[in-house]
């Protein structure tokens, strides 16, 4: 099978990424992060969210983070969980916003303290009055593969939360792989079942690497004709209700595997990784992108043999 010839890259290394960091950076870093990701060539980002700062201190801010974009070229979206999430968020002149539901009732009303319905009521609003002033919106589901706490997912509820939140007015919707339980077969499956109900081009997929599925699982749906993919800077984030949850996958790796395969992203990955690693300075952390290790021993190595006087028999493939 064949797969897309260009991909779009849907970085959620500012929101999904950094609100599940112990360090919160500050809203000019976070500023400063993203105009990096669009130096490289990331034209869609999740600038942040506008929740409540006691329940996610490390989006607090996002008004302000907003405003030091340089916005050329971008389309910048934010996270909202109700009325007033949209009300601050149209204050700060978003042109997208984001929401949240979830294929899992447990995880749904330990999330956001309500049923899966009550959610999608609750958006059906949010959606309209975001699309009466202009501003579009785009939506999530969570746990479509897994749920921490209920195990295994019928496919059919997730296809029911897609079609809902597509019907309610969402442009797009992104199919969550939370705690990073799936495999690609599954995935692939998946996305088969929710193509019923919607365009392929309106279907993204977002994977977490917990047991290090996610670029299979990225393949896979390739192969289904999906060429929309979320992924995080440098591997950033988790996930607080999902024990055990490692972080999105990287998009280092994403656009490395991409690039491998002749597909279009538009994204520079020199650029990329230099964006990864200021991230993971402020963070004072290391990198979970393979890609990014990959080039710093490489670099290092480079750096012990010159420091020897030695030449490195190390090519670049």
């Amino acid at each position: 099978m064949s797969v897309p010839s260009r991909v779009t890259i849907v970085e959620v290394g500012p929101r999904d990424g950094l609100q599940n960091e112990k360090l919160a950076l500050s809203p000019q870093m976070r500023a400063e992060l993203i105009n990096r990701l669009a130096a490289a060539g990331v034209i869609r980002i999740e600038a942040g969210s506008f929740v409540s700062p006691t329940a996610v201190p490390q989006m607090a801010g996002t008004d302000q983070t907003l405003a030091l974009i340089l916005k050329q070229n971008l389309r910048l979206a934010v996270l909202v969980p109700n009325l007033r999430g949209l009300a601050d968020a149209l204050a700060a002149g978003v042109d997208e916003i984001a929401v949240f539901a979830a294929a899992s009732e447990t995880f749904s009303k330990r999330n956001i303290n309500c049923s899966i319905e009550e959610s999608l009521q609750r958006y059906a609003e949010v959606v309209a009055e975001a699309r009466r002033h202009g501003v579009s919106a785009r939506g999530y589901v969570s746990c479509v593969l897994g749920c921490p706490y209920e195990g295994a997912i019928d496919g059919a509820r997730v296809v029911s939360v897609a079609g809902a939140l597509l019907e309610m007015g969402c442009f797009e919707v992104s199919l969550g792989d939370t705690i990073g339980v799936g495999g690609p077969l599954q995935a692939r499956r998946l996305v088969e079942r929710v193509a019923r109900v919607a365009p392929l081009d309106r279907i993204a997929v977002h994977f977490h690497d917990t047991y290090g599925q996610a670029l299979a699982n990225i393949f896979a749906c390739l192969e289904t004709g999906v060429s929309i993919v979320d992924s995080s800077i440098a591997g950033l984030g988790g996930c607080p209700f999902a024990p055990g949850a490692a972080g999105n996958v990287a998009t280092e790796d994403v656009v490395y595997m991409l690039q491998r395969m002749d597909v279009e992203t538009g994204v520079s990955l020199d650029r990329l990784l230099a964006a990864g690693a200021f991230a993971c300075a402020q963070l004072d952390r290391a990198p979970a992108s393979r890609v990014a290790q990959a080039y710093g021993a490489r670099a290092s190595l480079s750096k012990s043999y010159a420091a020897t006087g030695l030449r490195s028999t190390t090519r670049g493939k």
